[in-house]
């Protein structure tokens, strides 16, 4: 049996630019790097997705120091990586293939942000008949105003982006239970 593949999104030196806002989960780039070493440590697959934007005045244009992975996530010479323009890691990007031709069925989700490039993926996988997990206290959101103007909270915009993965397209479990779940595949 395939174990799952890991998906890390987006977690490039950018994010942590101050400007990016007020975020929640501290400890996500942790449980990331937990995660990562135990998917290393059983020969599981990972894919590391980076965002390249397509406006030149983003963290995460071309050249800027934004686009790079961050040190402690660095993907090793095997380990595949995905560049998109979009949020979703499977728009434009071959990555559902790359997936199909391993046959890899089951998805387990982390990175940033939870209500964008997390959800839009996690999604996709869903539609696209892939087992998905996403891990809850391994991904971040920042905080927004909602459509009315209201002011959102880091905590209250992923609590509404894991809702409504849990909703249809994805399971959502916390980082102990997904090394439990890899450590007895």
């Amino acid at each position: 049996m395939n174990k799952p593949c890991l998906i890390i999104i987006d977690m490039q030196k950018g994010m942590a630019n101050p400007a990016a806002g007020s975020r929640n989960n501290p400890q996500a780039e942790d449980n990331i790097g937990r995660l990562l070493r135990a998917w290393r440590a059983a020969a599981a697959p990972v894919v590391h997705v980076r965002h390249i934007s397509r406006s030149s005045t983003s963290f995460f244009a071309p050249g800027q120091s934004g686009v790079a992975f961050q040190d402690a996530l660095q993907p090793l010479a095997h380990e595949h990586v995905v560049e998109k323009n979009v949020p979703d890691a499977f728009i434009n990007t071959a990555l559902e293939r790359w997936l199909r031709v391993r046959g890899l069925d089951a998805l387990v989700i982390v990175g940033v942000s939870t209500n964008n490039s997390v959800e839009s993926s996690a999604r996709t996988a869903g539609n696209l008949g892939f087992k998905t997990v996403v891990v809850a206290d391994a991904t971040y959101a920042y905080a927004m105003r909602d459509y009315a103007g209201v002011e959102r909270t880091a905590d209250e915009v992923h609590a509404m982006a894991l809702a409504n993965l849990m909703s249809d397209y994805a399971a959502v479990k916390d980082t102990e239970t997904v090394l439990a779940e890899l450590a007895a595949n």
